[in-house]
């Protein structure tokens, strides 16, 4: 008679638990890629401390996107929001002859999407596309995956990195700006703080009052409410150079936030620029700021001379994208055009 033996039970294998938590984590990324939750409401009904943490946590997030900086600036603005303000897109919104479109305001350099650009998909373009039929905005430097289903061009924007000494920002300036450095050492400057920066402003708009002619009075007066409201948060720093006499010859005011010093304005009147003063204030401000977590931005340039000024400081170029659309009815493509 042949012997039966017991069977043995496999023994389960429970998968430890955070393998567990990992895979479910995992599966719901991929689920939200591919199902993203999006909505288009007005900046009123943002949760608008949703808002400002995705732009303070993400390196794309910059100071222009904040609410109040669009508050401020933006005669009408609405967010898209991609599931739980994991991407956001600003945007800022005009009409005319009854037509809503998308325009970037004055003093915004980049906008665009901001947070995990994956999430960025043609559903989101199409979502922006049925709310606004035409546009001209500006991109952030992070949206380069965008030109795969859109066009767009490219401008300059030059930066710094500011986590470094002195020495060694320096070390990075070119040969050519070795004159201008040393002829302004000689004109017994001084590099100051500004306690107030309405006369830079009040310079800056009379200077540029020809070139800069879209830009209204009350753009500058709007400008003004968001710098007093950044100055009471400690995120404006206004630096100046004055000759022997005290007199202002070359001053910029410079915005802050946790990731980069941006440079929003600066002027230099015809006694500074024969001083080489804005030479001599860029290299103090970078002394100033060095050993910093941060970029110097300097918020340009295509302009030949101003992109020539910047490079003199070994600024590396961080493009940002200018994106135009036009989803008009055919019969309507020669209103805006």
């Amino acid at each position: 008679m042949t012997k039966k033996f017991p069977m043995k039970r496999k023994k389960k294998i429970i998968p430890d638990s955070n393998i567990i938590k990992s895979i479910r984590a995992y599966n719901l990324l991929l689920y939200k890629l591919k199902n993203p939750i999006l909505q288009i409401i007005p900046s009123n009904q943002i949760d608008k401390a949703k808002w400002d943490n995705c732009i303070a946590n993400n390196s794309n997030g910059l100071i222009y996107a904040t609410t109040a900086f669009l508050d401020a600036m933006a005669i009408h603005w609405e967010g898209c929001i991609i599931n739980d303000y994991e991407a956001i897109f600003p945007l800022c919104i005009k009409q005319k002859f009854g037509i809503q479109y998308l325009y970037t305001p004055p003093f915004i350099q980049q906008l665009g999407f901001i947070g995990n650009n994956e999430l960025v998909s043609e559903k989101v373009i199409a979502a922006i596309f049925e709310k606004v039929k035409y546009g001209s905005v500006n991109l952030n430097f992070s949206n380069t995956n965008f030109n795969t289903m859109q066009q767009y061009k490219v401008h300059n924007n030059y930066v710094i990195d500011l986590n470094q000494n002195y020495q060694q920002i320096k070390a990075n300036y070119k040969k050519s700006i070795d004159y201008s450095l040393s002829k302004a050492l000689k004109q017994n400057l001084r590099y100051t703080t500004d306690l107030t920066f309405e006369t830079a402003v009040e310079n800056y708009q009379k200077h540029n009052q020809q070139v800069l002619q879209h830009v209204t009075l009350t753009d500058y007066k709007n400008l003004e409410k968001v710098l007093t409201l950044l100055q009471q948060e400690e995120k404006i720093i206004v630096r100046k150079v004055v000759n022997d006499t005290n007199e202002t010859l070359s001053i910029a005011i410079l915005l802050k936030d946790n990731k980069r010093f941006y440079n929003l304005i600066n002027y230099t009147n015809n006694e500074g620029r024969q001083a080489e003063a804005n030479y001599f204030l860029y290299d103090k401000l970078l002394e100033e700021l060095a050993e910093n977590h941060m970029l110097f931005d300097f918020e340009g340039s295509d302009l030949p001379g101003v992109k020539s000024f910047y490079e003199k400081f070994g600024a590396v170029n961080q493009p940002y994208f200018y994106w135009h659309f036009n989803q008009l009815p055919f019969f309507l493509k020669w209103i805006k055009k």
